[in-house]
């Protein structure tokens, strides 16, 4: 979904303007596809629609009228109102069972080869599906847990039923909107049959109203009459049901008293409230006189609502105006002076009432509380009471109702039949179909199934706009680099030049390994030169020395690229082409220097010296220093100090060290060298490799510290990226074959 999501994407362009010629190039870059799956989807879907048996349709029209001449007020009876609701009413008469029933025993279809079914068969190559049957292999063995029935043929009703059920498949009823007229369409592969089956269905609808409408006049007025005669017997013993109940029971009005009942209920549930809620106030303080004592007036004091009483206030302002006397007694005569008794008598006599009414009170509480658990229990039970003659009184009242109903029911029944019973009576002549046929179905020439330029066309586009979508799907799939304008979009880096994808031959497997020495003046040896100008422009400043050239994965063409910048680098200065690639060396096989077995691991192990290690490659005026001995561990001998030192001496000799590394994303070889690498050139393969993996790539060589100078896009198809991609190289590469590969 990531994928599809940055595809559409790109398909926007940031001024939010569609770029139709994105579209385009999707499409034509599959087009033989698209076409070419429409082309069969068609050619199959016509062979199947030229072998399908062609079905005529045979049509009536049938005016279906609601007014009946000569007809009063029996409309009732027999539904004729004109309403929407009769119309659907006949419509569904037309397609149920009975009529088509009549219809078919009216036609003898039963007989007719069309209806009669033939034993389908299997195919011979599904013929061992009627043989394998596990109950018949059961029964071979255990013949008593499935006995043998004997065969018999299908009954008369069985094959009635299957022809009902093939009739109704093909008749159809279509009303046509805001008239009264409804057309009768059958379909069958017999055309004849077809238009005298959808005359035959109106005629059989008439004939078969008119025959109810005889047979229910006939039966209507006997019928009426004797129902008649019970509903009035009924509505008098109802009658008299209801008036013997109001005597036996003594109702009067309309509820018998419910109403008071409902009254007494809501005051003494409002009084039983109130009570309950005096009652929690009282609890609460008859739980704490319960709980100091009824005679510690010393703590039931401490109580707010003896507390707060006006006679506990008034005794405590006495007991406090005769402490305060006897205090100033006492400091002026001291505590045996008389009128220091006086007031101590005094003091005892006010400490006794003040503690005799906070007993009282709180004895007032505790009796409080008792009136008003007493009262709480009388209106409970007083509620309990009410509700219980209430629940009589509503036994009455829905009894009462019940007859009363039954009365109405039954009145209100025997008005409708004496009703019915009158219009039946003034009914006069019902032999007036309420239905003709205006317009008679005649033998199709045409069949209408199957629709073959309808279906051919249909199947075209719908495989036509299939294969699109699915290209696009593809186009959104596909993740891999394929332009130099991919490159900046996706990977966010900067295209140092593009490499075309050269012809591939027998003899020169790897044409770009010579291709800038055996044609100098080529496309491919301009792209060289462009990447040269690139990567010297780049670093005007501080010029590289030493440039590791990478890809993401083997087969991008890293080896011919590291090839081609020592070839253009060697015009402009000296140059050193190292094999850094240990694991897989290919410079000294593209160079044709396999005699050749010393090299970049003899030097760093100092087995060897430089002059036997680094050989001058006289054809593209540069020195080389291929991989040597292949190392046990490649990363060690690149990442050693003696690795280091012997590139920082050959970079003092050399203007430019080109050095051919490993895949960044296989081994880690490349990374090792960011510390002495000026600059890294990243090789992509076009069309091949997914952008996300070539950014995991240049992600880990940025969190190693090394300096992307540029992208080179590789193997690039030229016409098939001016061709669908857009993209516009100025004819540098026409001369040249696009099916090779640069390794």
């Amino acid at each position: 979904m990531e994928a599809i999501h940055k595809e559409v994407s790109q398909l926007i362009q940031e001024e939010e303007v569609i770029d139709l010629r994105q579209y385009w190039r999707v499409f034509n870059s599959h087009k033989w596809g698209i076409f070419g799956f429409s082309l069969i989807v068609t050619i199959l879907t016509t062979l199947i629609v030229f072998n399908i048996t062609p079905v005529y349709r045979g049509t009536s029209t049938l005016l279906i009228e609601s007014q009946q001449a000569n007809v009063v007020s029996i409309q009732e009876v027999y539904g004729l109102d004109g309403s929407s609701e009769y119309l659907l009413t006949q419509f569904e008469i037309l397609k149920s069972r009975s009529l088509a029933k009549k219809v078919i025993l009216k036609l003898d279809l039963i007989n007719h080869a069309t209806f009669i079914k033939e034993e389908s068969k299997l195919p011979d190559q599904l013929s061992f599906l009627k043989e394998f049957n596990p109950k018949v292999m059961i029964s071979e063995y255990m013949p008593d847990l499935f006995p043998s029935a004997p065969d018999l043929p299908p009954s008369d009703t069985e094959i009635l039923e299957g022809v009902i059920d093939d009739y109704l498949a093909s008749l159809s009823i279509s009303p046509i909107r805001k008239t009264q007229l409804v057309k009768i369409s059958y379909e069958s592969t017999d055309a004849a049959l077809a238009a005298t089956i959808a005359n035959a269905v109106g005629d059989t609808y008439i004939e078969d109203n008119l025959a109810a409408k005889l047979n229910l006049t006939l039966k209507a007025t006997s019928w009426l009459n004797d129902q008649l005669k019970d509903q009035r017997i009924d509505l008098t013993a109802a009658e008299k049901r209801l008036q013997t109940y109001r005597e036996k029971e003594g109702i009067i009005g309309d509820n018998g008293g419910l109403g008071i009942a409902e009254r007494e209920i809501d005051l003494v549930s409002n009084k039983l409230v109130d009570a309950k809620r005096e009652l929690l106030e009282l609890k609460s303080h008859y739980n704490q006189i319960q709980k100091f004592g009824r005679k510690s007036a010393a703590k039931l004091q401490l109580m707010p609502a003896i507390l707060s009483h006006p006679l506990v206030q008034s005794l405590k302002d006495v007991v406090a105006s005769v402490e305060l006397r006897r205090s100033e007694i006492a400091n002026r005569y001291g505590s045996k002076h008389p009128k220091m008794k006086a007031l101590n008598s005094e003091r005892s006599r006010a400490y006794s009432n003040l503690n005799k009414q906070i007993i009282s009170i709180a004895r007032g509480i505790e009796n409080k509380y008792k009136v008003a658990v007493e009262a709480v229990q009388a209106l409970e039970d007083s509620l309990t009471n009410t509700k219980n003659s209430m629940q009589v009184l509503s036994g009455k009242e829905y009894k009462l109702k019940e007859y009363q109903q039954d009365v109405d029911a039954k009145r209100a029944l025997y008005d409708q039949f004496y009703k019915r019973f009158s219009e039946t009576n003034a009914t006069g002549d019902l032999k007036t179909a309420n239905a003709r046929i205006t317009d008679p179905a005649i033998t199709p020439f045409i069949p209408v199934k199957p629709k073959k330029g309808l279906i051919l066309a249909l199947a075209f586009v719908v495989s036509f706009f299939f294969a699109v979508m699915v290209a696009f799907l593809l186009k959104a799939l596909d993740n891999s680099i394929k332009t130099s304008l991919d490159v900046e979009q996706k990977l966010r880096e900067t295209v140092l030049g593009i490499l075309p994808l050269l012809l591939k031959k027998k003899k020169n497997p790897n044409p770009s390994y010579n291709q800038y020495i055996d044609e100098p003046h080529s496309g491919y040896s301009e792209s060289l030169r462009t990447i040269r100008t690139g990567v010297i422009l780049s670093s005007l400043d501080n010029p590289y020395k030493i440039i590791s050239v990478t890809s993401t994965v083997p087969g991008e063409g890293k080896t011919s690229t590291s090839l081609g910048l020592a070839f253009t680098l060697a015009q402009v200065g000296s140059v050193l082409l190292i094999d850094a690639d240990m694991r897989r060396p290919s410079i000294h096989k593209a160079l044709n220097l396999t005699e050749h077995n010393k090299g970049l691991s003899n030097l760093v192990a100092q087995t060897n010296t430089m002059e036997e290690c680094i050989i001058e490659y006289s054809e593209g005026g540069f020195d080389v220093l291929t991989a040597g001995i292949i190392p046990p561990n490649p990363s060690e001998l690149l990442s050693s100090v003696r690795f280091k030192e012997m590139l920082i001496g050959l970079s003092k000799i050399y203007d430019k060290i080109i050095i051919d590394t490993a895949p960044c994303q296989a081994v880690s070889d490349a990374l090792v060298l960011a510390p002495i690498a000026d600059a890294y050139i990243y090789v992509v393969k076009a069309d091949a490799t997914a952008a996300q993996h070539v950014k995991n790539g240049l992600k880990r060589i940025r969190q190693v510290n090394g300096n992307v100078a540029g992208v080179i896009l590789n193997q690039v198809d030229v016409k098939k990226a001016e061709k669908y991609y857009g993209e516009d190289y100025s004819g540098y590469y026409d001369n040249y074959g696009y099916t090779g590969n640069n390794a």
